[in-house]
C-alpha cells in the first residue's frame, strides 16, 4: 500500500426532514473517528449556507490502508447504517492537496 495520504470530497444531500438527526449523527461519527483511528488525519463537515441540506465533508487519512481501515469501523458502519436513508445523495471525489494547513 502506498503511504501518500488519501484526501477526497464528499458531496451529499440529505432528505431536509431528517436533516438536524443527520447532522448530530455526522458530528458523533467525525468525533469518534478522529479520537480512536491514528489514521484519520482531518474530517471537516460545512453545510452550504442557501441549501444546508446540501453537505460537503473534506477527509483526509494517512494514506490508502487508513481509508480502508475507517470504513471497516464500527463507528463508520452504524453511520452509514443510520443515516442511509437520510442521504438523498453522495459523490465522493478524488483530490489533490495543494495547501493543508492548521494551527496546533
Amino acid at each position: 500500500m502506498s503511504r501518500k495520504p488519501v484526501v477526497r470530497m464528499a458531496e451529499l444531500e440529505i432528505d431536509p426532514d431528517t436533516l438536524e438527526i443527520y447532522r448530530a449523527l455526522l458530528t458523533e461519527e467525525i468525533e469518534a473517528s478522529l479520537a480512536l483511528e491514528d489514521g484519520v488525519l482531518s474530517l471537516c463537515a460545512v453545510s452550504i449556507r442557501e441549501h444546508p441540506n446540501r453537505i460537503r465533508i473534506l477527509e483526509v487519512y494517512a494514506d490508502q490502508e487508513a481509508y480502508e481501515a475507517h470504513l471497516r469501523t464500527p463507528h463508520f458502519l452504524k453511520y452509514k447504517n443510520q443515516t442511509a436513508d437520510m442521504v438523498t445523495s453522495l459523490t465522493l471525489i478524488e483530490v489533490d492537496p495543494i495547501a493543508m494547513r492548521a494551527k496546533p
